[in-house]
C-alpha cells in the first residue's frame, strides 16, 4: 500500500493543448480527453513517447503519401481526427515499415492493408477484453480514499513489459503452428482454399434463457461456455475461429478431431447444470480461409445443420461421414460392422474399432443449399461393440 501511494500519480497541471485543423485520419479511435493529465501519461507510458506529430506530419516523415497514410490507419481501426500534433515516432515507424515491405515487394499495397486490418481488429478485441475484465479487476481503489485512477498508472507500468512479451511470445507460437499446416499441403491452391472439417456449436434456448437472468449472470454464462471451448477445441487438436456469444465456431483438419471436439463439448456442457442444451453442426469440405476467419459453402452448411440438430446431439453432412468411414473412425454400417467382426472372429484377426457411429436421418431440403442428408453422429463405447457383436 505504501507502494502504491508514494507512486500515485499527481492530478495537478495542465497538458499543451493542440492546435486543430481540417480531419485527419491517423490516431487511435478514443483519444485522451486533452484536459485529462492522467489520460496523457497512461498513453505516453503505454506508448513509450509522447504526442509529436500531427497526421501529416508523420505521413510525411515516414516517407508514404497522405492517402496509404490514411488506408493504413484506417485499416488499424484508428478513426478519423482533426489535424492536431497526436502521433509518436512509434507511428512514424510503423507506417515507414509497412510502406517499406510494400516497396521491397515483399508485400503488395493491398496484402500491407489487410495485414495492417487483421491485426488492427485482432489487438482491438484483445485490449477492450483486458480492460473490460482484467485490469477492472485489478485497479478496485485498496483502502478507502484511494481512488481507482491513482492505482491504475503504477500497475500499468508493472504490467505492460510483461504482457507485451507474453503477446509477442503467443503470437509466434500461433505464427509457428499456422505456418506448420501451410507447408505441409502439398498442393499450393489448398494453402487457401483447403478442405478442412467445419463446425458450429450453439446453446439451445439462449435468448429466451437471457431474458430472465441478470446481464452480469449471462455475461459469465457466456465466459464460462466460450472458456470450455476453447480449451476442448485447443486440446483436441482443433482451432477455435471465433466466438459469437452463444455459438462457436471451430475447425479441424481432420474430421476425427472435429468429431471427438464436437462429442466432447455435448458431455462437458450436458454434466454442468448451469448450462443450456448444446447442438452441434459439422460439415466437410473446400473452405476459404481469409483474416484468420471462414468462408464457404461448407461453413453455410455446418450452421445450417446445427440449426435443425437435436438437443445435445451433433449432426454432420454426407461429405464428413464419408471422410470418418475412409479413415476407419466409423463403420459404413452396423451392418457391415458386424459383418467385419465376424470374418475378424473367424480368422483370429482382432476387430476393428471404431470410435465413432453414423446413423442416417431424413433428407431435407435447407435454405439456400439444397437437399442434404444429415446423418446422426454418437460415439461408440467398448459396451455397445459388444452388443453390437
Amino acid at each position: 500500500m505504501e507502494w502504491t501511494q508514494d507512486r500515485a500519480v499527481d492530478r495537478g497541471g495542465e497538458p499543451e493543448r493542440a492546435d486543430h485543423g481540417p480531419s485527419v485520419p491517423g490516431a487511435p479511435r478514443d483519444e485522451p480527453p486533452e484536459d485529462d493529465p492522467l489520460a496523457l501519461r497512461l498513453e505516453t507510458l503505454i506508448l513509450g513517447a509522447e504526442r509529436r506529430y500531427t497526421p501529416f506530419q508523420a505521413a510525411r516523415t515516414a516517407g508514404v503519401s497522405m492517402e496509404l497514410a490514411s488506408r493504413f490507419w484506417r485499416a488499424m481501426g484508428f478513426a478519423d481526427i482533426n489535424q492536431a500534433k497526436a502521433l509518436t515516432e512509434a507511428d512514424v515507424l510503423a507506417l515507414r515499415r509497412l510502406a517499406g515491405l510494400v516497396e521491397a515487394g515483399l508485400l503488395s499495397e493491398a496484402m500491407a492493408v489487410q495485414v495492417a486490418r487483421s491485426t488492427g481488429q485482432t489487438t482491438a478485441r484483445l485490449a477492450e477484453w483486458q480492460i473490460d475484465s482484467f485490469l477492472e479487476g485489478l485497479t478496485e481503489p485498496p483502502e478507502p480514499g484511494m481512488t481507482r485512477t491513482e492505482v491504475t498508472y503504477p500497475l500499468m507500468e508493472l504490467l505492460l513489459p510483461e504482457l507485451e512479451e507474453f503477446l509477442v511470445y503467443v503470437w509466434r507460437r500461433q505464427l509457428a503452428a499456422a505456418t506448420g499446416r501451410v507447408v505441409q499441403v502439398s498442393d499450393d491452391e489448398e494453402m487457401v482454399d483447403r478442405r478442412l472439417a467445419i463446425g458450429f456449436a450453439d446453446l439451445v434456448g439462449f435468448t429466451r434463457l437471457t431474458r430472465r437472468m441478470e446481464e452480469e449472470e449471462v455475461g459469465e454464462l457466456v465466459e464460462a461456455f466460450e472458456t470450455t471451448s476453447a480449451d476442448l477445441v485447443a486440446a483436441r487438436g482443433g482451432r477455435l475461429v471465433k466466438t459469437l456469444g452463444d455459438e462457436v465456431l471451430f475447425a479441424a483438419d481432420d474430421a476425427g478431431v472435429a468429431a471427438e471436439i464436437a462429442l466432447r463439448l455435448i458431455e462437458t456442457l450436458s454434466g454442468d447444470e448451469t448450462m443450456p442444451e448444446l447442438r452441434v453442426g459439422i460439415a466437410f469440405g473446400t473452405v476459404a480461409t481469409r483474416m484468420g476467419d471462414v468462408f464457404g459453402t461448407t461453413v453455410n452448411l455446418a450452421s445450417r445443420l446445427t440449426s435443425i440438430a437435436p438437443r445435445d446431439a451433433v449432426l454432420v453432412d454426407s461429405a464428413f461421414a464419408e471422410e470418418l468411414i475412409r479413415t476407419g473412425e466409423a463403420p459404413a454400417s452396423e451392418t457391415a460392422a458386424a459383418e467385419e467382426t465376424d470374418r475378424a472372429a473367424k480368422e483370429g484377426d482382432p476387430a476393428p474399432a471404431y470410435r465413432f457411429a453414423l446413423q442416417p436421418m431424413w433428407q431435407r431440403p435447407v435454405r439456400g443449399l439444397g437437399v442434404v442428408e444429415p446423418w446422426l453422429l454418437t460415439r461408440r463405447t467398448p459396451k455397445a461393440d459388444e452388443e453390437r457383436g
